[in-house]
């Protein structure tokens, strides 16, 4: 399935392709690299806000948030333009793509200007405080708690896994108001900057390598938040959760049908069952995109599928693991050896889509992770899509 564009699309599209034309770092310009999803390197500071300034940071978006107030079918072939080039538009994805989303969603027009801009410009950089030691993929059991004191919350508690949270300026917390309220329902949002007293930023270091830094533990002692950080209504963060991974997910599968397409290029068989996985990855590819421009046509015209959506993840994902696992296994010994390139680098991209195929392996389980796990995707297939009963 080969999609097709009317002539104002094709427009876009070519207006683009011109303004990267003239404005895209060099790879000279680009040396320094990002050491975590909230480190952005000053040129890549600049960048983003060429693209912002330019409304091509989030092409979706008004144009005082970055964008030109671009269809559907606009975006898509924004980001295939970007992947064609394998350029990632920020180095602190979260930030924008989830953080300031939300704040532009649920937050005041204070907060958007406070926040959401400077995110989106790189002023400043944030991560993402949702996961705990015993609520990873189970959010509403978190523990965190928030206690109202005034003009300010208390709060105490713990994340992990959090990205990017020792290079970042602010995060996007997730904490508990109501200890009393169905744990669906008690649940708040506060924006925590992470110089603020009492706050303990611990990175530690990921399977790919000692000084792979990016996940952390960050521990919250007695920390005074002002209640005009809340984003939301007090106890209405569940919405603001749905409306964080929603963001998050929309153009998921764009993600991994870019990584797919990596491989494609990337991977190079060396015997009949190599071929016969190569092959495999082709189908997987082809079918992605076809689901996925399926979905992207219906959207288009006002028919969304949300529950449709966790399919394309799921098997994204899963064919992105499958794929970099048998290279891996192709490569034999050679493929254990780190650091090392499989694919030529690109300045604008992250460094990690090129590593060994030991790293491009590992960093494979966080798509099947990340945005919603491939079991909790599979209850909403079964239950949203399929129609199966809950028990």
């Amino acid at each position: 399935m080969q999609l097709s564009f009317d002539p104002s699309v094709e427009a876009f599209r070519a207006e683009f392709v011109d303004f990267l034309a003239e404005h895209l770092p060099s790879e000279a310009e680009a040396v320094q690299r990002s050491e975590s999803s909230a480190d952005v390197p000053e040129w890549a500071r600049r960048w983003q806000r060429t693209l912002f300034d330019n409304g091509w940071l989030l092409p979706g978006n008004t144009p005082e948030f970055g964008g030109r107030n671009a269809t559907l079918l606009q975006q898509y072939v924004y980001r295939e333009e970007l992947s064609r080039r394998r350029i990632y538009h920020s180095f602190n994805p979260q930030g924008v793509g989830i953080i300031a989303a939300s704040i532009l969603s649920f937050g005041t027009p204070a907060q958007q200007r406070e926040w959401a801009v400077p995110i989106l410009r790189a002023e400043l950089t944030a991560a993402l405080g949702m996961s705990e030691p015993g609520a990873g993929s189970d959010l509403a059991g978190l523990r965190t708690r928030a206690v109202r004191d005034g003009d300010h919350y208390v709060v105490d508690g713990q994340k992990v896994w959090t990205s990017g949270a020792h290079d970042a300026d602010v995060l996007l917390t997730f904490v508990r108001t109501d200890p009393a309220a169905p744990k669906h329902r008690g649940i708040s949002v506060l924006l925590i900057p992470t110089d603020t007293a009492g706050v303990t930023v611990r990175p530690f270091p990921s399977a790919c390598a000692p000084d792979d830094l990016d996940f952390n533990e960050v521990y919250f002692e007695g920390v005074r938040v002002p209640v005009a950080n809340r984003i939301g209504e007090e106890n209405a963060g569940w919405s603001v959760a749905n409306g964080s991974l929603g963001h998050e997910r929309t153009l998921l599968w764009l993600s991994f049908a870019d990584r797919l397409q990596d491989l494609l290029t990337d991977f190079r068989p060396r015997t009949a069952l190599d071929n016969d996985a190569y092959a495999r990855l082709v189908m997987d590819s082809y079918a992605l995109r076809l689901l996925g421009s399926a979905a992207l046509a219906k959207e288009s015209r006002g028919e969304p599928d949300v529950p449709a959506l966790s399919v394309l993840k799921v098997l994204g994902s899963e064919a992105v693991q499958a794929a970099t696992e048998h290279a891996l296994d192709t490569a034999g010994p050679d493929g254990l050896g780190h650091p090392r390139m499989t694919a030529p680098q690109n300045a604008l991209n992250l460094d990690h889509f090129s590593s060994s195929w030991f790293e491009r392996y590992l960093r494979s389980f966080s798509g099947t992770i990340a945005g919603g796990t491939s079991e909790i995707q599979r209850n909403i297939i079964a239950q949203r899509v399929l129609g199966l009963p809950r028990a």
